[in-house]
This record gives structure tokens, C-alpha cells and sequence, in this order.
């Protein structure tokens, strides 16, 4: 949610013309990452958790390369784009970890070599 609202107050420099280009892409991009986070919580398997933070990753990848774009543009200075980009790392870990986590726990609940039923 910290990176929403970083994310918000740097498109508030962004030029009137990118209204619904990068402003919009980069704002849809990073309001997806703990939207799908969430919704994958909400799921009732774990295989579904998983899946919805594989799509929080992606958009979490999308808002970097918006994030270098905007900076190699001049929309945002190099020190904003490393504390952004910083950040991005650490949910990147967070959600890597978490995955991990998830499946670990998902594979110790299935059995290894099932037994038919006679």
C-alpha cells in the first residue's frame, strides 16, 4: 500500500499530456499489486493464492519499467526512481518468499504416492 501511495505522488509530477498514458498505466500497474495479493488471500486453495500473487509480481514488474521510463523521460529525478525501485525489491522478496512459503506447505499436504481406494 506504501508504494500505491508513493507511486500516486510521483505521477502528480508527470506532465497534464500523460494524463492516460504512463500516469494511468503506471497507477493501474502498482493499485493491482496488493489488490491481487489480497484477492489471492481471499481464495479458497492455495494453488489460487499462489496464482494471484504470480499476477501482483507481474504488475509489480510493470511498475518498474513504468517507474525507468518516467525517469529516462525527466518525469522523475534519479533519487526518487532508486527509492522506488528499492522498494519494489522488497515486495519483490516479500511475495518470492511468500510463494515459496505457500507452496512448501501446499506440497506437504498432498501425499506422496497415493493409494488407490479398493
Amino acid at each position: 500500500m506504501d508504494l500505491v501511495v508513493q507511486c500516486y505522488r510521483l505521477c502528480d509530477q508527470f506532465p497534464r499530456s500523460e494524463e492516460f498514458g504512463l500516469k494511468s498505466q503506471l497507477k493501474r500497474s502498482v493499485v493491482s499489486i496488493p489488490s491481487n495479493t489480497a484477492e489471492g488471500h481471499g481464495r479458497p486453495t492455495t494453488g489460487e493464492h499462489i496464482h494471484h500473487l504470480g499476477i501482483a509480481y507481474g504488475s509489480l514488474m510493470e511498475v518498474e519499467t513504468h517507474l525507468q521510463i518516467a525517469a529516462r523521460l525527466n518525469y522523475i529525478k534519479a533519487e526518487q526512481l532508486r527509492e522506488a525501485l528499492q522498494a519494489t525489491a522488497e515486495i519483490g522478496r516479500m511475495t518470492n518468499g511468500l510463494v515459496c512459503r505457500l507452496r512448501q506447505r501446499r506440497d506437504k499436504r498432498q501425499p506422496r504416492s497415493p493409494i488407490p481406494d479398493p
